[in-house]
Parts: C-alpha cells; sequence; structure tokens
C-alpha cells in the first residue's frame, strides 16, 4: 500500500454535519477498498483564489491514507460524483 493525501474543496452553503457526512463518504469508499485512513483534519472554511462555480469561499480537508494503487481511480470517480466537492486532488505521500 502507499501513502496518500487528498484535499477537498467542498461548497461553502454545506453545513457543518454535511461536511462531516462527505467525509464519512470519501472514509468509507476507501475502507470499503481495503485502504486505510490516518488522519482527517478539517482546515475550515477559506478564500479561493478564483472564483469556483461562482463561490469565492470553500471548506478544506484533508484527509491521509493508504491504499493500493489501482484503486485510486475508483476513489476520485466517487469523490467527482459528488455534487458538493468542488474540487479535489490526491497526491503520493513521500514516505
Amino acid at each position: 500500500m502507499c501513502d496518500y493525501e487528498l484535499v477537498t474543496i467542498i461548497n461553502p452553503e454545506v453545513d457543518e454535519e454535511g461536511v462531516s457526512k462527505i467525509i464519512d463518504k470519501v472514509s468509507k469508499s476507501i475502507d470499503d477498498r481495503g485502504g486505510v485512513v490516518d488522519e482527517v483534519a478539517k482546515w475550515g472554511r477559506r478564500r479561493l483564489a478564483y472564483p469556483v462555480r461562482k463561490f469565492m469561499e470553500a471548506n478544506y480537508i484533508l484527509t491521509r491514507f493508504k491504499l493500493e494503487p489501482k484503486f485510486i481511480k475508483e476513489v476520485e470517480a466517487e469523490i467527482r460524483a459528488s455534487e458538493e466537492i468542488l474540487r479535489h486532488l490526491v497526491v503520493k505521500a513521500e514516505a
């Protein structure tokens, strides 16, 4: 398994409970594929450098996890399907 970091930018109109549900959904997606979520950090609401879907602010979440590389595309596909997630980025972390 490889170490990865995922940063998700969530619609600012989603309340705190909704953000928690999104985090749970992403974590479950990783767990279902045999991965392990090491850490989830809520960075809170931050200003965007440029408008994304007409929003100037968004909620940022950092998720560190371990997963087999062959499952990354499946996890990203589930994230892309979510209407509340404006942007995301998965990077392989240095060991």
